[in-house]
Order: structure tokens, then sequence, then C-alpha cells
């Protein structure tokens, strides 16, 4: 090897090029074109060829022996490689819908499982899921001693209690009535969600299904999930199942293409079922003439209801705007209004200031005997959680991360709470404290009981002359 002259000495060269003198004679044959472009130029003295010449790539290049290896990990060789060698993040995770859709097609045309998978995928899987958690979560935090228990009272051999049936026609009707919501919101939408990389799959889209099986779905589950509500709870239960039916797929729906406004209209929709969870409760001890739907909305009962709907109100606005916030130019192209793209920085200071009325909302349930203390602590530190990455999200306009940080912090923080609530209800282990280490009752009790036996031993003497008289006018009589 004969060392050329060091590319120290030139500038803009970093490097020392090394030259062979058999190399050229190798390299003829397969580059003549390039080695006589060296050999004649005027650069040769310096060891430099021509910056198109495939000689200097192939022998100038100090690493020339790792050149055809992919570059390994490093931010400046993934930067060096291109955008095309890095694979893109999911952000998010990919749609049950698109899931479902895609397994179903690669099932055989007449089989049944294809069929089922494909009307799955209409009723939004997850979304139908979380419909449900906060529906039951909403029954559960009701303040009934004997929710969800047995009644040996009402029939000496083990049977299911009237709060147990109520919850079984609950959950289906509820369920039922997401998958027509949601089969509706599809069936409105098939040439926009073919626009966008999370709805593209859906089964509307694919043609796994069409438009008129996907209106009679939407029309049977609808019929069937109404009238189990109806005849499982009470009607003002089915009316806000209706409404939110209604609201959804006739209202939310179009809405979205005309004003930001939609998602605050979608926002009441995922605070309805709560308060329908709240309600059907609610209608278990409801007496005769007390049970209308103005006693059931509107009554001194009926608060804690309204602020678990003021919950979900008010988390979707954190979640839904993170998300919004990841696929934002995809929504621009699908025409869809979201503050996402039409506003950035509204969209980040509506997150953070629903994710801080989280804090008021959760205290007030512990305020109106909802919960107890230990609710307190858990959904200080859950919504303490959600506002820290609220803020990050606002501070940095969603970049470095902060959507998806926002999103999953919304994703866990609504289930602790929920599950928060139900493990913490008012009165809940106050069976459980007794037995295990032997409090008595309460004082309350023993003085009603008191006072209940004064009372008796004082009826008592005005009944004994009564009854002595009584004796001698029977006798008199014989």
């Amino acid at each position: 090897m004969i060392p050329l002259r060091s590319a120290i000495s030139r500038a803009g060269a970093r490097r020392e090029a090394l030259a062979c003198l058999q190399c050229p004679k190798i390299a003829r044959t397969k580059s003549p074109s390039a080695v006589r472009g060296f050999l004649t130029s005027s650069n040769r003295k310096t060891g430099i060829a021509h910056q198109s010449s495939t000689f200097q790539t192939a022998y100038f290049s100090p690493n020339r022996l790792f050149d055809s290896l992919k570059p390994i990990g490093g931010r400046r060789r993934r930067k060096a490689s291109g955008p095309e060698d890095v694979p893109e993040e999911h952000v998010i995770p990919p749609d049950a819908s698109a899931q479902l859709s895609a397994f179903s097609s690669a099932l055989p045309t007449t089989s049944l499982r294809r069929k089922l998978a494909a009307f799955l995928a209409l009723t939004k899987p997850r979304l139908s899921f979380l419909i449900l958690l906060t529906t039951t979560s909403a029954y559960g935090m009701y303040p009934i001693s004997n929710l969800l228990t047995l009644d040996p009272a009402m029939t000496p051999l083990p049977t299911l209690s009237t709060s147990t049936l109520t919850f079984i026609y609950l959950t289906t009707g509820t369920f039922l009535s997401c998958c027509s919501a949601n089969t509706l919101n599809m069936v409105f939408e098939p040439k926009y969600d073919a626009l966008m990389s999370r709805t593209r799959n859906r089964p509307l889209v694919r043609k796994l299904v069409s438009r008129r099986a996907a209106v009679l779905f939407a029309a049977g589950t609808a019929v069937l999930g109404l009238g189990l509500l109806y005849v499982g709870t009470n009607p003002t239960t089915t009316a806000l199942s209706a409404a939110n039916i209604a609201l959804y797929a006739f209202i939310y729906t179009p809405l979205k293409r005309v004003s930001v406004i939609n998602t605050w209209v979608g926002a009441i929709v995922g605070g309805i079922p709560p308060l329908m969870g709240w309600v059907a409760a609610a209608g278990q001890t409801a007496a005769l003439g007390q049970d209308t739907w103005r006693d059931m909305l509107f009554s001194e009962q009926s608060i804690g209801g309204w602020l678990l709907g003021g919950i979900l109100f008010a988390w979707q606005f954190p979640h839904f705007n993170a998300l919004s916030h990841t696929i934002r130019e995809e929504y621009k192209a699908a025409g869809y209004r979201m503050l996402a793209w039409t506003n950035p920085a509204q969209n980040a200071r509506v997150a953070l200031r629903y994710s801080l009325i989280m804090f008021p909302l959760s205290i007030g349930l512990w305020w109106v005997g909802v919960v107890g203390h230990g609710f307190l602590v858990g959904s200080t530190l859950a919504n303490g959680w959600l506002a820290r990455e609220a803020y990050r999200f606002w501070r940095h306009q969603g970049a470095h991360g902060t959507a998806r940080g926002l999103f999953w912090a919304s994703i866990w923080q609504l289930p602790i709470l929920l599950v928060g609530g139900l493990v913490t209800k008012k009165g809940l282990w106050d069976g459980v404290w007794r037995q295990a280490f032997g409090q008595p009752e309460d004082e309350e009790d023993d003085e009603y009981l008191y006072y209940e036996d004064e009372e008796e031993i004082r009826a008592e003497p005005q009944q004994r002359p009564r009854s002595g008289s009584a004796k001698p006018s029977t006798l008199s009589t014989a």
C-alpha cells in the first residue's frame, strides 16, 4: 500500500486516502470509465476522484468493507439512511374494527366466522367495552347496601336478586345500543373512513358487509337493546339510551365535518352512560309515584350520577385531543373539523383545562357520600398523573412524545378511577370490618331499640286494666 498525500491537508476532508498499485487493474474490468476518469483527472495528485465516480466509493472510503452494510443503531446513522429506512412508530394502537376486518378478510368467503368477525367489527368492540365499564361502574356505586347480592328473604331457595337481574338487563341492553350507534356511524362515513389510516380497513370500506346488511343490523340491535332496557330497568334509562343513539349517529357524526363543536357533542355522548347506570339502580328503590323522569334525574339522590357523568364528559377532552393530535393531518385531509389542526394551541389548552376539572368532580363524589376517604387518595394520584401529562402536552404543543404520553395516561386513568370508586364505595366494607374486629353496632341503632322498648313498657299499664275488667264481664254473662 502506497500512501498518497494526507487528506488532512485538504480543505473539507477528514480522512486519509490509501491506494494500491494493483487495485486499478482489478477495478478496470468492473468500471473502466471510473478508473479512466480518475487517472486522467487533475485531482489524481490529491487522491480524489470525481464526485460521481463509483471508484471513489468502492475504494477510497476508509470503511469500504462496511459500505454495503445497513447502518446499525444510533441517531446519526438512522438520519443518514433516510426516512424510508426508519419504521414508522405507532403512537396509538390499531383500531379494533380494522383488526377484525383484516382477520375476516383472511377467512374463506363462505365461512361463518368471516361474517361474525365482520359484524363484530361494526360494533367497535373497544369503545363498546369502555361504555359498558362506565355504565356498570355507576350502577355499582349507587348507595344500596345489598346491590348485586343474593336476597334470601324473597325466596327460600338461592336465586338472583332483583338488582342482579337488573344488572344483566342493563349490560346487555347497553351493549346492543352501543352496537347500533357505532354501526350507524360507520354507515354514514365509509367514503371518509377510506381516507384515514385508522379507519380505511373497516368492514364497510373493505366491502366485507353490505350497506343494507349494516343498516338492518343497526336497526335490530337498537330495537332489541332498547327493549331489554325497558323491560329490565325503567323508562328513563331507556329514553337516555335512545337519545344517545340519536345524538351519536345523527348529530355528532355529520357535525364532525361542520364545526369543532363536535368534540363537545361527543363528550356529552360519553357522559350519558354513567347516568344510565345510576338511574337504573335508582329505579329499584323508588317508591310508587316517585319514579318519574324528574325524580330520577333531578332529585337530591341523582347528584352522584351527574358527577360521574361529568367525570366522563371531562375525560373525553384529554383523551381525544391527544389522539387527534397524532393524526391531525389525516383528519385535515378527510375534511373533519378538529381542534388538532384548526387551532393546535386551543386543542392543548382544552385538554389541560378539563384534566384539572377532574379534581373537583372526584372530590364531589366523596362530598356527597358516594365513596369513602380512600377514593380521595386514589383519585388524586390518578388525576395528578393525567394533569401532569396534560401540562406537558400543553407546554410542548404535542411535541417530544407528549401527545402519546397524555393518550396512554388517559387510557389508564379512567379504569383506575372507576374501579377505585367501586372498591371504596361508602359502607361497602362496614360489615367486613365488624366481623373481622368485632366492633359493636352503631349507637344510633341501640338508642332506637331502647326507645322502642320504652314505648312498649309505657303501653303495658294502660292495657292491663282493660284486660282485667273484661274478665268479670265474661264471667257474669256465663
